[in-house]
C-alpha cells in the first residue's frame, strides 16, 4: 500500500479529528476508497474506537434515487439515529464514476437533498468531531483530466503540508475580517457585489473539518447581499456540470439568474428552498499548495487568488450568536477568479488586490 495513504489516516484520526477508546466511529465512504477504508480501520482499531461503513453514492444510490417514490420518501431515522450515536464522522469521497447521477431527474435529487439535510447538519455541525476528506479515485482523477498517478500526488501534496504554518498566515485576514461589517468583492465587468458580516465570526479552516484545507469563511447576513456575481469555474452537481453562472442578488435573495451550460441545473438548485435563492457562506481560498482547477470543491474552493460564495445553508459556526442563519437542505460552493482585474474590499478598504493580500510581498492598494 502507498504509505502516503497511511499518513492520510494518520492525520484523519489524529489531527482531523481525535479517536480514542471507546469511541463509536461513521465512516461515510465512496466507492472506491478501500485501500484509505483499510488504513482507517486499523488506525481507529489501535487507538481502541469501534469503526461502522456506510458506502455513499455509486451506482447503487443511482437505482435509489431513479426508483424513489417522491411523494412517500421521508428523512431517514435509520441514518439520523447512527450519526447520533457517532462519536466521530469520517466522510472520504472517492468516485469510480462522478457521472453516476447525470441521468438522474433534477426534482429527485432536490428531494433527496432535503431529507437528508439532517445528515449534512451533523457533518457540519461544530460541535461534531467530523471531517470531509478525498481518496485519490481514478473516476476523480479522470474528471481534473489527470493520470491515476498524477492525480495521487497532487491530493497527496495538498492534504500533507505544514498546517500550523498555514494557520498563522490566514490569521491574518481572519484579524481583518473579524471585527468588520461589509465587505465587497469586484471581480471583471459582470461581478460586483456587497454583503453584511456584522457580527459573525471568520472561520479560520485549517485541517479540521476539511483535509485538504485553506481557507477563511464567515456568512453574510441573508438579507445584505446586493450586486451581481459571474463565476468563472464550473460547478458540478449531481454529474452534471453548470457553466458561467451568472446570478442578480436584491434585498439577499436571488432575482435573476443564467448559465451558459445546463442552466436547468442551477434553476433546479435555486428552487430547493427558499433558503436555496440565498447567500449561506462567502468563503477566500488560501491554499497556493493547489494550483490547478480539479472539478472538485474539496479541493479548488481553497485555491489561492479565488473567492466562493455558497448558495443555501450557512455553516454554524460562521453565524454569530444573535445573528440569522440562513437555512437550505443544500450548500453549493460557487467560484470567482481574483487572480486579475479584481480587488475585496473590507469596510471601504481594499485589502486584496489580484490576489496579493495587503499582508503580503507585492500588494497594490
Amino acid at each position: 500500500m502507498d504509505p502516503r495513504v497511511d499518513r492520510h489516516a494518520e492525520l484523519i484520526v489524529d489531527r482531523c479529528t481525535d479517536v480514542s477508546e471507546g469511541d463509536n466511529v461513521v465512516l461515510l465512504s465512496g466507492p472506491a476508497a478501500e485501500d484509505l477504508n483499510v488504513a482507517l480501520f486499523e488506525k481507529i482499531g489501535e487507538r481502541g474506537g469501534m469503526p461502522t461503513k456506510v458506502v455513499l453514492g455509486g451506482r447503487e444510490m443511482r437505482s435509489f434515487l431513479r426508483a424513489m417514490d417522491l411523494e412517500a420518501i421521508s428523512a431517514p431515522d435509520h441514518m439520523i439515529s447512527l450519526m447520533e450515536a457517532a462519536d466521530v464522522l469520517i466522510n472520504v469521497r472517492a468516485s469510480r464514476n462522478v457521472s453516476e447521477t447525470s441521468d438522474v431527474a433534477p426534482e429527485s435529487m432536490q428531494a433527496f437533498a432535503r431529507i437528508m439535510e439532517p445528515i449534512q447538519e451533523h457533518l457540519e455541525d461544530e460541535d461534531t468531531e467530523a471531517v470531509i476528506t478525498q481518496h485519490p479515485a481514478p473516476g476523480d482523477a479522470q474528471k481534473a483530466e489527470m493520470s491515476t498517478d498524477g492525480y495521487a500526488d497532487f491530493v497527496y501534496d495538498a492534504i500533507d503540508q505544514d498546517w500550523d504554518a498555514q494557520q498563522a498566515h490566514q490569521e491574518q485576514l481572519v484579524e481583518i475580517l473579524d471585527p468588520a461589517s461589509e465587505v465587497r468583492v469586484v471581480a471583471g465587468e459582470e461581478t460586483d457585489v456587497t454583503m453584511s458580516i456584522a457580527g459573525n465570526p471568520a472561520v479560520n479552516s485549517v485541517a479540521d473539518k476539511n483535509l485538504p484545507s485553506g481557507e477563511v469563511f464567515t456568512a453574510p447576513l441573508p438579507d445584505s447581499v446586493e450586486g451581481t456575481v459571474r463565476f468563472d469555474m464550473p460547478v458540478v452537481r449531481h454529474g452534471r456540470e453548470v457553466e458561467g453562472a451568472y446570478l442578480e442578488f436584491e434585498n439577499g435573495e436571488v432575482v435573476a439568474h443564467e448559465a451558459e451550460t445546463n442552466e436547468d441545473v442551477l434553476t433546479g438548485i435555486l428552487g430547493t428552498d427558499d433558503g436555496a435563492r440565498r447567500l449561506g457562506e462567502l468563503g477566500i481560498g488560501m491554499n497556493r499548495d493547489i494550483d490547478r482547477f480539479t472539478h472538485n470543491m474539496l479541493f479548488d474552493e481553497k485555491m489561492g487568488d479565488t473567492v466562493h460564495m455558497a448558495l443555501g445553508r450557512s455553516i454554524e459556526e460562521s453565524v454569530g450568536e444573535d445573528n440569522p442563519k440562513n437555512e437550505s437542505a443544500i450548500h453549493l460552493d460557487m467560484i470567482v477568479d481574483m487572480s486579475e482585474d479584481s480587488f475585496i474590499e473590507v469596510d471601504g478598504e481594499v485589502v486584496q488586490r489580484n490576489g496579493t493580500f495587503r499582508f503580503e510581498n507585492g500588494f497594490e492598494g
